[in-house]
């Protein structure tokens, strides 16, 4: 399978933040920001796989500088690093003031997207590989970030099993 560039999956997708997409202190919701996000690098992991994908996992999401009602948001993503069915790609949101021209960079994530077949099973996605020296610092730390992402993942199901599905627990681990 042959290799595609970083930036052939670029997305970019720009809107305002109005009313509805605030909370009492006039700031755009976290939980919808992080769907924007999710949104956006499902589709450059699209653009890259050119099949379905799903979401894996979405590494830390820090919110570094309010989005404020008024603002717009501009969300950028692109495919930084492949592994055989999954697609990790980074996603930075910046907030701009369009009348003062004032733009910062609002939040940063890591989603791991994979890449599903007709019968919704993991398929194999291409290569990715970086030409700008941005795109291979990404690129250079994408096997580093996977294996803690596996680790992460061991670790969240050690803890689903240890909760199960039920509240309150077991009586006994009370005591």
């Amino acid at each position: 399978m042959e290799s595609k560039p970083c930036v052939a999956s670029l997305t970019v997708k720009n809107s305002n933040v109005l009313p509805p997409d605030t909370n009492s202190y006039g700031t755009m919701f976290g939980g919808l920001l992080m769907a924007q996000m999710d949104d956006v690098a499902a589709i450059a992991a699209t653009r890259h796989a050119r099949k379905h994908v799903v979401t894996a996992s979405t590494d830390s999401v820090d919110f570094l500088y309010p989005v404020k009602e008024g603002d717009t948001i501009c969300l950028e993503a692109f495919v930084t690093w492949t592994h055989n069915t999954s697609m990790e790609v980074f996603v930075k949101a910046v907030t701009e003031n369009l009348i003062l021209g004032d733009r910062k960079v609002c939040a940063t994530a890591f989603l791991t997207m994979v890449a599903i077949d007709e019968n919704r099973k993991p398929t194999i996605v291409p290569p990715v590989h970086p030409e700008s020296k941005e795109e291979i610092f990404l690129h250079q730390g994408g096997a580093k970030r996977a294996e803690l992402r596996r680790e992460r993942r061991k670790n969240s199901k050690e803890m689903a099993q240890t909760f199960g599905t039920s509240f309150p627990w077991n009586e006994q681990s009370r005591l």
